[in-house]
């Protein structure tokens, strides 16, 4: 058994990841830290856990292999290479840093001490998405030209229920978060079109305080890939009823995914749009968790890798830095 704490219920996916482990038969959950003494503690009394106050015990701990991280992004640097360097293993909510040098910097601790580390980019295992890789691999939409990618909520519209939004009030927080969200629900956008698009050369972001808070609530990102093909990267707490929309535009074809339907036309295949069947679409991946887990026991490669976060983050880090500055920035970085 992979012996676990988890560390803060600060992020809303927290209890996710709780519930997941739980059912996981190869996880056991033995404590819970959070930089919220009373929080944690109740957290841990309703898991039946032991509540440990200071974080550093859990990593000095030899009866602990593995911690699972939902603290503040502006935590995630400290405690992730303080894990690593203590040998556990890490499951983290995205995204793995703030900028590009703490990512840089956690992956060489990670290599160095031979934990294993994992992101939960749950969109990279929707049959969707492998799909769309397919698509995009088998060459039925010829030359990429555009990647446009949506997704969107009405978390900081104020309703009769919420006044302030539905979203926790730290959301807003730029300390805490390291942006707003661009920075929290721009990640799928981000890994899904960083995995079609390929190589970034440039990145252009507008991002804007629709209801005033300091970080972001609505966002455009230009995303320009060494290949010619643009990325359009669209995401936002302001918006009620949009659909998750991923479009994937070629010289030779076109691929919708509209939430769960999915159409494609080509000059590769018969005339007019045609929509998979189910016997057709990939089998769902297994998810981050489950494959942080089978990485652990066996060795085995995840599908979803270093890469992939050390890419989310870079991505965040210049898109950000576009935003302030005003201007196209050219990505130094590969």
């Amino acid at each position: 058994m992979i012996k676990t704490a988890l560390l803060s219920k600060w992020h809303v996916h927290a209890q996710e990841y709780a519930e997941e482990a739980i059912q996981n038969e190869h996880i056991t959950l033995t404590h819970v830290w959070d930089e919220q003494k009373e929080r944690g503690k109740a957290w841990a009394e309703e898991l039946g856990l032991t509540f440990e106050e200071e974080i550093d015990n859990i990593f000095s701990n030899p009866e602990i292999d593995a911690v699972i991280v939902a603290s503040p992004t502006s935590m995630h640097t400290e405690i992730i290479n303080k894990a690593a360097r203590n040998g556990k293993h890490i499951f983290t909510e995205k995204v793995l840093a703030e900028t590009e040098v703490d990512a840089a910097a956690i992956l060489q601790e990670v290599e160095k001490h031979g934990v294993k580390l994992m992101i939960s980019l749950p969109r990279l295992s929707a049959d969707y998405y492998l799909y769309a890789q397919q698509v995009v691999d088998n060459g039925l939409l010829g030359r990429l030209t555009t990647i446009r990618c949506r997704l969107s909520h009405n978390g900081s519209v104020p309703t009769k229920q919420h006044p302030d939004g539905w979203l926790p009030k730290h959301f807003y927080d730029k300390e805490l978060c390291g942006g707003g969200a661009f920075i929290d629900l721009g990640a799928h956008p981000i890994y899904l079109t960083n995995r079609l698009g390929g190589k970034a050369k440039a990145v252009t972001a507008r991002f804007n305080q629709t209801y005033g808070h300091e970080v972001d609530d609505n966002a455009v990102v230009i995303v320009e890939y060494q290949s010619g093909a643009l990325g359009i990267l669209e995401t936002g707490f302001v918006s009620t009823g949009s659909p998750f929309q991923l479009e994937v535009y070629g010289t030779e074809g076109t691929l919708m995914i509209e939430d769960g339907a999915i159409r494609i036309k080509s000059i590769n295949l018969e005339d007019g749009w045609h929509s998979p069947s189910a016997a057709e679409l990939p089998t769902n991946a297994p998810s981050a968790m489950s494959q942080w887990v089978s990485e652990i026991k066996t060795g085995e490669k995840a599908d979803i890798t270093h890469h992939d976060a050390y890419l989310l983050t870079l991505i965040n880090d210049v898109a950000r830095r576009s935003n302030e500055e005003g201007r196209r920035i050219e990505n130094k970085y590969t």
